[in-house]
């Protein structure tokens, strides 16, 4: 099986990323090859955030934004397709941030700081996580003023909707969890997307 992307390949960034809007902050520290494109870093996103890809989504980078909604929307949203661009062209020579949109109702905004990794370590597979804290809003949570009204009825035992809130959320939410270990692992021994796996590494090469 092939291996993810070694770093004596091509450029390597750093990404900062930040859920806005959100307090304690939310945040992940990512390394990723500059050819990878903005397809696949929405589904890298989309693991190490913890948000499960039911909605729509967007970056922007400067003056450009791209989605990946149908052709026939673009021009309405005024967007350009995401499909085949990488993250080093949309940034090209002088970028170093770009915003990314999840979810059009509920408008998750992420900002992501980025800078070339000066000395990539070649031994490694990317992209790879190597930090972060607090878990993200669950999706459809009805925005920010939705999620402060579910923190504080799954925090309350005696709220009214204690119980139905904790059913749909699952059983338990963590405000405060956050596992590098298991979004590693994903990345290393099989994140599903078909599009992402050229940077999985599933097993020996050859």
């Amino acid at each position: 099986m092939a291996a993810r992307k070694r770093a004596s390949a091509q450029k390597i960034y750093e990404l900062v990323v930040e859920l806005e809007d959100v307090t304690p902050l939310v945040w992940r520290r990512l390394l990723v090859p500059g050819s990878i494109t903005l397809p696949e870093l929405h589904d890298l996103l989309q693991l190490v955030m913890g948000w499960t890809d039911s909605h729509l989504h967007s970056f922007t980078f400067g003056e450009t934004t791209y989605c990946n909604a149908h052709a026939g929307n673009l021009e309405d949203l005024a967007m350009v397709s995401e499909a085949k661009q990488t993250l080093e062209a949309a940034l090209g020579a002088r970028g170093r941030e770009f915003r990314y949109l999840y979810d059009f109702g509920d408008c998750w905004r992420c900002r992501a700081a980025v800078k070339p990794l000066a000395h990539p370590n070649s031994e490694w597979g990317y992209p790879v996580c190597t930090g972060g804290a607090r878990a993200v809003p669950p999706d459809d949570v009805g925005g920010t003023g939705g999620y402060e009204d579910f923190l504080a009825a799954i925090g309350d035992p005696e709220h009214e909707d204690h119980e139905a809130l904790l059913g749909w959320a699952g059983g338990a939410f963590d405000p405060d969890g956050f596992d590098l270990n298991a979004i590693n692992r994903y990345l290393r021994f099989g994140f599903p997307p078909r599009r992402f796996k050229r940077w999985v590494l599933a097993g020996h090469d050859g």
